[in-house]
């Protein structure tokens, strides 16, 4: 138990750090107002978009991450009935050190200001013609703030075609928001490419890839990036449900000068982030374990 608050306040600052192989095998949580179901559900390392095990510098402005792995949140989490955070090794190994310091505010919070959730979810490998769902069963006004994506490619050449689609309220087949392509909502272009080769790696405000692991080579199979998408000034509203979504596309060498799109199974884990009203709902996910967590 890392924080038992009573009454009503804002937490402003987390601040976290222990070993980088510890990152995926540990489980953050957050119960607001005495809920028995966390409101945030996310593996300490994506929290922080550190998917990999590996210190990735990030400075955004919810998120930062410094040498060697200072583990910086400034999420705004308001509660109105107390607050509960928690952190679970479900390692097989003991965790030596893990220090953290929460700056919360006590302060007058209404019942029916909107409480932040993020949700993990992890596809791996992705089925056959299907989009990971990122987000889903969200019941209950708010609007979408973030998305952190830990992708691995299982294919040589270019993975990032596919769209980020989100369903609002009563959208079914076709989504109010149709991206233009993986690479194009993480603010990038081009596949990322640099001009002196390989990928360009970058870290601003509100969005980002700030780690690139080419064990290969440019293009080349079994390359793991991490990246992020804040929506703080371009926030996704919705009155009764959402669902996310994103694709996992790339191209099949090219035939007769035409370069034609493929459908990918890679390892794709995601985080959301949202703020909805108090007792919204949304669809639950299977528990983190060490199976599902558990990087190869």
């Amino acid at each position: 138990e890392l924080a038992l608050i009573e009454g009503s306040g804002v937490i402003q600052h987390l601040w976290m750090t222990t070993l980088p192989q510890h990152w995926r095998r540990l489980v953050l949580r957050f119960y607001w107002d005495g809920e028995q179901t966390p409101s945030i559900e996310v593996p300490l390392g994506d929290f922080f978009c550190q998917g990999w095990g590996r210190c990735a510098q990030v400075n955004s402005l919810p998120v930062a991450v410094n040498p060697a792995g200072g583990l910086n949140s400034y999420w705004e989490m308001p509660f109105s009935d107390g607050a509960r955070i928690t952190i679970t090794n479900l390692g097989p190994e003991k965790v030596e050190g893990c220090f953290y310091q929460i700056t919360w505010a006590e302060q007058e919070v209404g019942p029916e200001e909107l409480r932040l959730h993020a949700q993990w979810r992890r596809s791996d490998p992705l089925e056959e013609l299907t989009a990971h769902v990122i987000l889903d069963g969200v019941e209950g006004a708010g609007h979408y703030v973030g998305t952190y994506l830990a992708w691995e490619s299982h294919h040589p050449g270019w993975w990032g075609e596919g769209e980020l689609k989100f369903y609002l309220d009563d959208d079914e087949d076709f989504p109010t928001i149709c991206g233009t392509g993986t690479e194009d909502y993480f603010g990038g272009a081009w596949a990322f490419e640099h001009p002196t080769g390989g990928y360009g790696a970058f870290s601003t405000p509100y969005l980002g890839m700030p780690q690139v692991i080419e064990p290969q080579g440019f293009h080349d199979n079994q390359q793991r990036f991490g990246l992020y998408r804040w929506h703080m000034v371009d926030p996704i509203c919705f009155e009764t449900a959402l669902k996310v979504t994103v694709q996992a596309m790339g191209f099949r060498e090219p035939v007769g000068g035409l370069e034609r799109y493929r459908s990918l199974r890679d390892d794709i884990a995601s985080t959301a982030w949202w703020y909805a009203t108090p007792g919204s709902r949304v669809a639950a996910v299977p528990e983190p374990t060490i199976d599902r967590l558990e990087l190869s």
